[in-house]
């Protein structure tokens, strides 16, 4: 029966103080000392079974606390979720207070807290623990477990007056800390506290160890994981830049594959512009050397030329692009010789893949500016030699010639105007051009003036099915047409335009057949003179433009065109009328423009003479008394006088 007793006991888990009631009871009935001892033995054995069920089952509960901490550790996403359960499950286990971690922290030298459960003091969740200071920094310090049942009266710690006040704060009595190892490595500290006083069991050091060494393993994997996220993270970054270049890569092979293509097809610079633009977005404009647009694909807008030619520098000193502001420049030459400037406007990012294909542009840029530049000095050295020979009147008549000329295209049986264009270049002061037709001028050094000259000229007669030669200090055309003066007026303005320098033409002509060329030529070499001493130095002109002095140096010596140009008007209103508007100009400037003697001489008042000269002003404008214009009209009456004679 008295084991029956204890065996319910047992079964209600009931505490140790109720095991004492069957003894109390059989003492008060009187039992026997036999039955007393009886009883007293099985109380024993009952309370020896109770402790024995009691560490298995804290011990299953600490196992399974373990268990499922490995389990997060399985499955660990968040440390920090980790963490708090590590901590959360030591209190409960330990039936502790307040449980809490510190960690190491190697850049200031000491431990703070990472997390806390039970705690109610801000303080104390804040606090820093220098190494071997406190209870936690003595384990931080040492790597060995420490255990105090009243903190504050325990000797072995370096007490710090802000630790004791967070820990007064936080009323913690007895305090457990254990090491949380890594390798040999301290990292941080496991605490488990009480509010009051108590001792701790070594089983409760091995327990919160375990955890701790738990909590170590998260932190480490923790670590592992970030640095494996980290190596992704750049792996995939390496991998984006290894496509973005391999983007650029094709870019630029794509480039330079339309422009290989466009320099074999025999594309000009316009086409390379277009495919710069339809790689890299945005719009380009090519400059010459002297900044002057050659081609622009898109809206470029105005261009602050100081700072473009300033880019343009920097890029020729660095060998690459340069930016200026969304503007991306780029030199193009041929060794030391500058030839031209590419320059891209763009709002984006210009990456240096991308500089590089604008760089090889230009490269192509200038090869084709050779090409082009070779070529129209090949045909210009042919052009100038056939028109040389016209001009010298070498073999006119040979059909050698002929044929020479119908390979250029030109047909010297349609009708010609010659013109001959004079201009300074900075090589030669006195106006003198270097020869580029001539043997002697291909050998010669040409300056950029000589060049552009050049390249204009045989451009400008190639394209209307002309010649054009270099003839020491002039450039000389041989244009199909009717008209010498506009002829010789659009190749001073247009010429003069590209060199930007005043540039004179004489021009003579038409002339028809190869034989008359050579005195068409020399003609309009006499024209240009005549302007350059006139006065009218950037014009152009044939001889029926210049009046007397065209009839001077005229071929023809049109003198009844002269008279019409001169007095036309005077003579037709004579014939018309029947009056003698042109005797009374004879005697006025006979009589030295004396109003009184002209009027004694034609028996006629005053005032007649003065009605007929108010009419001439009327025919012939009001600057007819002007020095030049009377010495024109003196010598027109003169010629009209002579009458047949000068026919």
């Amino acid at each position: 029966m008295s084991c029956t007793v204890f065996l319910d006991l047992l079964a209600r888990e009931a505490p140790p103080v109720e095991f004492e009631a069957p003894l109390v009871e059989a003492r008060a009935s009187g039992a026997a000392p036999e039955v007393l001892a009886e009883l007293e033995q099985a109380k024993l054995a009952a309370l020896r079974v109770r402790a024995l069920l009691e560490r298995r089952a804290r011990r299953e509960a600490e196992l399974s606390a373990l268990f499922d901490t490995a389990g997060d550790l399985a499955g660990l996403r968040d440390v920090g979720a980790v963490l708090e359960a590590i901590v959360r499950r030591a209190r409960r286990l330990l039936q502790a207070d307040i449980s809490y971690m510190t960690l190491h922290d190697p850049d200031r030298g000491d431990t703070y807290m990472r997390v806390t459960d039970g705690s109610v003091s801000a303080a104390f969740r804040a606090l820093r623990l220098p190494m071997g200071a406190g209870l936690g920094g003595l384990v931080a310090q040492t790597g060995t477990p420490y255990a105090s049942p009243d903190y504050f009266a325990d000797e072995r710690f370096r007490h710090r007056d802000h630790i004791d006040v967070a820990v007064r704060e936080e009323a913690l009595v007895a305090i457990l800390g254990v090491p949380m190892r890594l390798g040999a490595q301290i990292i941080g500290v496991l605490f488990a506290a009480n509010r009051s006083a108590r001792p701790f069991a070594q089983e409760e050091v091995t327990l919160l160890a375990s955890l701790a060494a738990h909590a170590a393993i998260a932190l480490d994997n923790a670590r592992l994981l970030e640095e494996t996220r980290t190596a992704l993270a750049e792996l995939g970054a390496a991998n984006q830049l290894v496509q973005a270049r391999s983007v650029a890569v094709e870019r630029a092979a794509q480039a330079h594959d339309r422009m290989t293509g466009l320099v074999v097809r025999g594309g000009g610079v316009e086409d390379v512009a277009a495919v710069v633009t339809d790689i890299l977005g945005g719009a380009l404009i090519v400059l010459d050397a002297d900044g002057r647009r050659l081609a622009a694909v898109g809206t470029v807008g105005d261009l602050d030329e100081a700072g473009v030619a300033g880019a343009a520098a920097a890029s020729r000193g660095l060998g690459r692009s340069v930016r200026s502001g969304d503007l991306w420049v780029t030199s193009i030459a041929s060794g030391a010789e500058i030839l031209g400037t590419l320059v891209l406007r763009t709002p984006e990012e210009v990456s240096a893949m991308d500089q590089r294909i604008l760089e090889r542009a230009a490269l192509v840029t200038a090869l084709l500016l050779l090409f082009r530049r070779t070529a129209a000095a090949a045909e210009g050295r042919v052009r100038g030699e056939l028109l040389d020979d016209l001009l010298t009147g070498r073999a006119v008549h040979s059909d050698a010639l002929h044929e020479r000329a119908r390979l250029l295209g030109v047909d010297l049986h349609a009708p010609h105007v010659l013109v001959v264009a004079r201009h300074r270049t900075e090589d030669s002061p006195d106006g003198r051009a270097a020869s580029w037709s001539s043997s002697e001028g291909r050998a010669a050094s040409w300056s950029s003036s000589a060049r552009r000259t050049a390249f204009w000229a045989s451009s400008d007669a190639a394209s209307r099915h002309g010649l054009v030669a270099a003839r020491g200090e002039e450039t000389v055309f041989l244009l199909p047409g009717l008209a010498p003066g506009p002829a010789a007026q659009r190749v001073a303005k247009e010429l003069g335009a590209s060199l930007g320098t005043p540039v004179t033409a004489g021009a003579a002509g038409p002339v028809q057949g190869p034989a008359a060329i050579a005195g068409a030529y020399h003609e309009a070499r006499r024209c240009a003179d005549a302007l350059l001493a006139l006065g009218r130095a950037g014009d152009g002109a044939s001889s029926e433009e210049l009046g007397f002095v065209g009839l001077l140096i005229g071929r023809d010596r049109d003198v009844g065109g002269f008279l019409e140009s001169a007095l036309g008007p005077v003579l037709a209103y004579d014939r018309r009328r029947g009056t003698s508007l042109i005797q009374t100009l004879e005697t006025y400037f006979g009589t030295g423009a004396s109003l009184s003697r002209t009027a004694e001489r034609l028996h006629i008042h005053v005032n007649t003479v003065t009605q007929r000269l108010d009419r001439i002003s009327r025919l012939l404008g009001d600057d007819w008394q002007d020095p030049a214009r009377a010495l024109e009209l003196q010598l027109a009456l003169r010629l009209n006088r002579l009458g047949p004679l000068t026919n």
